[in-house]
């Protein structure tokens, strides 16, 4: 899963096709979930293991049933051979065949049957989950970009609106300049400062295409028909919880987790499965069959000696393993290891999860301070830029001085800005982990 989210990464339809063609439209993360599922290609590769788990279920059922075969061959012979319906030797050419039709019905395998059956029931069962994990992972793909291309879409927003206050100072700047009535550094300086922003607000625009080039991928459309989205309340209130409580609610909800106790119940079928190999095995078989000779001495035709020379059989065969160069025992020894391996998969998935919630709790409360602490700083800042902003209009203040007010209050905001939507985005993960996440 990614949730990892940072400042690096933001710098660095079918189902609800009637949205989409509205006058201009606007995507909810409800909107883009659904239309994910239901479009990712991937997600739908993923769902052809649950038909392949479905089909092999089925055939362990069909594998119950009774086997009929039918077989016809015609030959050619020449030189001295044993014409098929007298049993003697001949030294003419002549055409022979042969028809017959086999049944056979298992009776007993060493619970072989059973124990496949059962073992790809849980398989079936595991796969499902897995579906539903791999569904849960693109939702968490989706917030995430989402997300993203929100903060990219404020920030820019943000960006533009600190480009116009330096564009504005610059405005005032120049007059002065040409009638000399300013110092030519601090001009210069905050022309310079204006370009800077430019830039800034270009590299935003990027940060904001390539977001919603990620997000288009996911619902498997071209960015060009990415409308745009609904904007997310940042003040959503948050229900305290602990790292071990979120750790038990996690290990209850995810299907991951589920999944990995089927896999063990198909690892320990397995092992059955394969110890069945050692007992021996009964079938019961029937056949009847018929003979054909182009020299045939009583001049029958086809049909006529199709008619005239069947015969039939019944048989029971017993087979006992003695001796089969320890396969039987190599597989279940391998079905054991299996079972072995799937455990501790488990238990290192366990450990990982506990590592995770424990993070994220602790990191869903450093954020909740960040964006206080930030909220607190801006208005600081805001108050200490109002200040230079008239030193520097009446001209007791320097560029430098200014700018320097000013490039605080532009970082506050936008750390606030970011810090905003990171703790969001924590909380729709926390809310992932206990199971609350409605979306």
């Amino acid at each position: 899963m990614k949730i990892f989210f940072s400042i690096t990464i933001l710098f660095s339809l079918m189902s609800v096709s009637p949205v989409m063609g509205q006058t201009n439209p606007r995507l909810s993360l409800t909107d883009c979930i659904t239309i994910a599922v239901a479009n990712n290609p991937t997600l739908k590769r993923s769902e052809l293991d649950l038909s392949r788990n479905e089909l092999y279920y089925k055939q362990t059922k069909y594998n119950r049933l009774p086997s009929l075969n039918g077989n016809v061959s015609h030959d050619y012979n020449q030189g001295r051979s044993v014409n098929s319906t007298t049993n003697q030797f001949i030294e003419s050419s002549y055409f022979s065949g042969s028809q017959s039709l086999n049944l056979s019905v298992p009776l007993f395998k060493g619970l072989q049957l059973l124990h496949d059956t059962r073992k790809r029931a849980r398989a079936q069962e595991a796969g499902k989950l897995e579906f539903e994990n791999a569904i849960n992972e693109l939702k968490l793909d989706v917030i995430e970009a989402y997300v993203l291309v929100l903060t990219a879409q404020d920030m820019l927003t943000q960006t533009e609106g600190q480009l116009a206050v330096t564009a504005e100072n610059l405005k005032r700047a120049t007059v002065l300049h040409r009638e000399g009535a300013i110092n030519p550094g601090d001009f210069y300086d905050l022309q310079g400062q204006f370009q800077s922003e430019q830039n800034t607000v270009e590299n935003t625009k990027q940060a904001l295409y390539l977001q919603e080039v990620r997000l288009a991928s996911l619902l498997a459309i071209a960015v060009e028909e990415l409308p745009k989205l609904e904007p997310l309340n940042l003040s959503v209130s948050l229900a305290p919880i602990s790292g071990a409580d979120l750790y038990k609610g996690a290990l209850t909800h995810l299907p991951s987790i589920k999944a990995l106790d089927w896999r063990m119940k198909e690892a320990q079928e397995d092992i059955k499965l394969a110890k069945s190999g050692y007992f021996p095995s009964l079938s019961l078989n029937a056949g009847i069959q018929s003979r054909f000779s182009s020299v045939d001495p009583a001049g029958y035709n086809y049909w006529q000696q199709l008619k005239n020379y069947p015969s039939k059989g019944v048989s029971l065969n017993l087979r006992v393993p003695i001796f089969n160069q320890m396969t039987v025992r190599t597989q279940v020894r391998l079905a054991k290891l299996n079972l072995e391996e799937v455990e501790w998969t488990k238990k290192a998935q366990e450990n990982k999860l506990r590592e995770e919630t424990s993070k994220n709790v602790f990191n869903l409360g450093a954020l909740q301070k960040n964006v206080y602490n930030l909220k607190e700083q801006e208005q600081s800042y805001q108050e200490a830029f109002r200040i230079a902003q008239v030193h520097f209009d009446a001209g007791n203040s320097n560029s430098v001085l200014f700018l320097t007010v000013k490039n605080k209050l532009d970082a506050s905001k936008n750390q606030l800005l970011i810090k905003q939507y990171e703790w969001l985005l924590q909380k729709y993960i926390n809310d992932y982990y206990a199971g609350t996440l409605d979306l």
